[in-house]
């Protein structure tokens, strides 16, 4: 399955999130108010549930960009966020994961989206105990449920254009990679992003070093700033970070530091274009220190599995895995170069063709 036909796939996404309209809390808030009766929608759509990780769906990473696709579903089949529709269950703390899971069961909705590893074991517990339900895992892995559909995401290779983006633009021959949680799906991230930066300083003929570190959250922007401060303070001058929202505070530090000194330090984001949160203004000019973003389609992936659900295709007991092949993860032009942008393209057709192989772990 390719992004490349990414007809199909918006229209796969457009099916569930139409289904999942609405937001509630763990205090089981629902959005009763977002009533089924302006549901415009045909009868025969299944509705669609999304249950968020702690982070939300305005996390400015992997959930809000499946929220975005969850909404363009919606509005891509004229439905709106209800009961009757597509609707997301706000995670506060990882105790709401089941009782929001139940809150979208007993409101009827027939296709279930997990985002994140935190959720597999409860989607994994509920999908047993209700084999009548599609349900979705994303990013991480469930095996042996014929109702359960995994998706998960080559970031690596996507990491590792970040690293040849990163090593092709320092001027200090320093770069920082700054992750969340130190777990598996992190850690590709980082193993790419090294192994790229190592290629590049290959062919450049330098010694490039690579500084990691992580948070221990994802929900903790002060953290990503105060590591993005010791790092920019270490003479690092581009930081890579797959973090969630507390990568947030490592673009808060970058936008302090470049409206006050005259030395340039980037940011490459992550998961869906960040390009708007490197903007800032200095001497009156606007600018942007972005320096690219890797892309992790979720939002496409929710369109196309939605609309699977929906039209008696559902993948169940498969796991689709999406990679720069698929055009499911990616690395964005931002303000790169056109000679670097030109060594990357070369580079991501390398990857397609088997040429280069990217690592998936640190070890």
């Amino acid at each position: 399955m390719k992004f490349n036909k990414l007809g199909l796939l918006f229209m796969a996404g457009a099916v569930l999130l139409a289904a999942c309209g609405g937001t509630t809390d763990s205090s089981n808030k629902s959005s009763s108010t977002e009533t089924a009766g302006s549901q415009q929608a045909n009868n025969d759509i299944k509705t669609v549930a999304f249950i968020t990780d702690t982070n939300g769906v305005d996390d400015r990473s992997f959930n809000q960009s499946a929220w975005e696709g969850m909404v363009e579903w919606g509005d891509e089949n004229n439905l709106t966020r209800g009961n009757a529709g597509y609707q997301y269950f706000q995670s506060s703390n990882e105790s709401d994961y089941i009782p929001n899971i139940d809150q979208a069961l007993n409101a009827g909705f027939q296709t279930v989206f997990g985002i994140g590893y935190k959720l597999v074991s409860s989607m994994e517990e509920q999908a047993k105990a209700n084999p009548n339900v599609n349900f979705v895992m994303v990013d991480e892995v469930i095996s042996g449920l014929d109702n359960v559909v995994s998706a998960t995401f080559k970031s690596e290779e996507a990491a590792y254009l970040a690293g040849l983006a990163a090593a092709y633009t320092t001027k200090t021959d320093k770069v920082g990679f700054i992750g969340g949680v130190q777990v598996a799906v992190i850690e590709v991230f980082d193993a790419g992003f090294r192994q790229g930066v190592a290629d590049a300083a290959k062919d450049l003929g330098k010694d490039i070093k690579v500084v990691s570190q992580y948070a221990g959250a994802f929900d903790a922007p002060d953290k990503g700033r105060t590591i993005a401060q010791a790092m920019y303070a270490q003479d690092i001058d581009v930081i890579y970070a797959a973090a969630g929202a507390t990568g947030n505070g490592l673009f808060q530090e970058a936008k302090s530091l470049n409206e006050v000194q005259d030395k340039k330090v980037w940011v490459i984001g992550v998961d869906r274009d960040q390009t708007e949160e490197g903007n800032y203004e200095k001497d009156g000019e606007k600018l942007n220190f972005t320096l690219a973003s890797t892309l992790k389609q979720v939002g496409e992936t929710v369109k196309d599995l939605a609309t699977k659900a929906n039209s008696g295709e559902f993948p169940g007991g498969e796991h689709i895995v999406y990679g720069l092949e698929e055009e499911g993860v990616g690395l964005t032009d931002g303000q790169l170069t056109e000679d670097v942008k030109n060594k990357i393209e070369t580079a991501r057709q390398a990857i397609i063709d088997g040429t280069i192989t990217v690592k998936a772990t640190l070890k």
